[in-house]
């Protein structure tokens, strides 16, 4: 490799003095295929061979599995491709004033997040735990886009750690669902965790600690054109993927502006009507119409005729109904957060968090929460396909009257307790494997701890449901329902 790194650095060099000697300009002397600063940058050929290998593992695992998955497996290379152009395009340009002045720069990347994302939108497609691994992965690289400590982002290395964990809640779902069923998916979710922990955050942690490396004298980054990226040397696909929706950029806070269009469907039924008196187009009741008045209505429930239809019963989801409010993510008097009525929000995140701070997360559908931090206590209540990743407790972690519940501690919890809950998947790590776990009039709560033999695996346990109770010696003796006998 370094035989043929030299002999790329001569002929460059070569080339560069016959430019000098003719009197042309170094950028047009410069070969197109041969980037001198990247190929003298040791951090740069480091890149190379860390993603050249630990890509390659999660491409070959993927093509073993192909279909959608593949697709995201590539659009995942192309964004380790482009972060590296970017690294090199960084050498030789100023740093960016603010996030605001990088907006062009990083769009490359932007992009690319974006399709993947698209990947996991609309109807549920098949491998959706995959596609949401690697969306939720990706933005781990935006740790180039770190400016400095009043940037608003975390430090690079910090960065990469908080975006995978996030990500990691629906990579566990893939080692848990394919453990036992197909070992290249195992394998596949394996090599995802790699790639980022320990792959890219020592990487990141050993050359860019502090964000990459601009130029004083370089160029403006704002004035560099969209399209500044070469093309990424992903594997080839048999075809590209549809073109994402437009998006939000992936480096910036503000909100979209509401749509002008003119409403469609319901909300155009409900616009028509409201624009409308509310008496408008009704008949008057006359005398005859009068249910007094009229000779078949005699006042008496006839044996002939039909009895009203029995109301259904409710499942334990219908009993965890409750009126939506305005959806909250906020600190109350600086002691308690509050996550009330937030539906389909996968990024929800908590970071400035302390052990005296509490979160209550309430009336919460098809969500996901992180808590970046240790807090004191942490109580979910009323949610629907909700889930949870949090780091440490110092009392307790509760939920209560909640229907489909993921729960990853990855930290220490003294005291789990789960009251009235209907499917709760809890997740713990080897550190809260001494938690004290608490039910009562809950079903299908399954624990998954991780295996002792092989890193990465879960091994899962279903806690007892159901009790027999016996009399003996004066007293009743409780014991749970074994369903592994006859």
């Amino acid at each position: 490799m370094e035989a043929a790194l030299v002999e790329r650095l001569e002929a460059a060099v070569a080339r560069l003095e016959a430019a000098v000697a003719s009197g042309a300009s170094l950028a047009s002397a410069a070969p197109r295929d041969v980037d001198v600063p990247a190929a003298a940058d040791p951090a740069i050929v480091a890149y190379e061979e860390f993603v050249g290998e630990a890509v390659g593992r999660l491409t070959a695992a993927a093509e073993k599995i192909g279909g959608k998955v593949l697709d995201a497996t590539k659009l995942l290379a192309e964004a380790f491709a482009v972060a590296k152009d970017l690294l090199v395009q960084a050498k030789q340009l100023q740093k960016p004033a603010s996030m605001a002045d990088a907006q062009d720069f990083f769009k490359p990347l932007s992009d690319v997040i974006a399709k993947a994302t698209a990947m996991t939108e609309g109807r549920r497609p098949d491998y959706f735990n995959h596609l949401k691994s690697v969306a939720d992965s990706l933005p781990a690289l935006a740790w180039v886009a770190f400016l400095g400590k009043d940037c608003g982002m975390s430090f690079p290395t910090t960065h990469v750690e908080e975006s995978w964990q996030m990500a990691e809640f629906y990579n566990n779902k893939v080692l848990v669902e394919y453990r036992n069923k197909d070992p290249d998916h195992v394998e596949w979710a394996k090599a995802l965790k790699d790639l980022y922990m320990p792959g890219l955050r020592d990487y990141v942690k050993k050359h860019y600690p502090l964000g990459p490396v601009w130029d004083p004298a370089g160029g403006a980054a704002a004035s560099q054109p969209k399209a500044v990226a070469p093309t990424p040397k992903a594997p080839a696909a048999k075809a590209p993927p549809p073109p994402a929706p437009p998006s939000a950029p992936l480096f910036t806070t503000e909100k979209s502006p509401k749509s002008s269009q003119p409403k469609k469907g319901m909300s155009a039924v409900f616009q028509e009507i409201s624009s409308k008196p509310v008496t408008a187009g009704l008949r008057k009741v006359t005398d005859d119409m009068k249910t007094k008045n009229r000779a078949d209505r005699s006042g008496v429930v006839s044996s002939t005729a039909a009895a009203p239809a029995a109301p259904e019963k409710t499942s334990r989801a219908g009993s965890f109904s409750f009126k939506s409010g305005p959806p909250k993510l906020e600190l109350q008097m600086g002691r308690k957060w509050v996550v009330e009525n937030q539906v389909g929000k996968k990024t929800l995140a908590i970071d400035d968090c302390d052990s005296r701070q509490s979160i209550y997360v309430y009336g919460c559908k098809d969500s996901v929460l992180q808590v970046n931090g240790k807090v004191n206590n942490i109580t979910v209540d009323k949610c629907t396909k909700f889930g949870i990743v949090f780091k440490d407790v110092v009392a307790a972690f509760e939920v209560v009257n909640c229907n489909g519940v993921e729960v990853q501690c990855q930290g220490t919890a003294p005291t789990i307790s789960i009251d009235n809950a209907s499917g709760c998947q809890l997740y713990l790590s080897k550190d809260s494997l001494g938690a004290s776990i608490t039910s009562a009039k809950s079903s299908e709560i399954n624990v998954m701890v991780p295996s002792g033999a092989t890193d990465g695996d879960w091994v899962e346990h279903a806690l007892p449901q159901q009790y027999i109770h016996s009399f003996k010696d004066g007293q009743f003796v409780t014991s749970p329902v074994s369903h592994s006998g006859a």
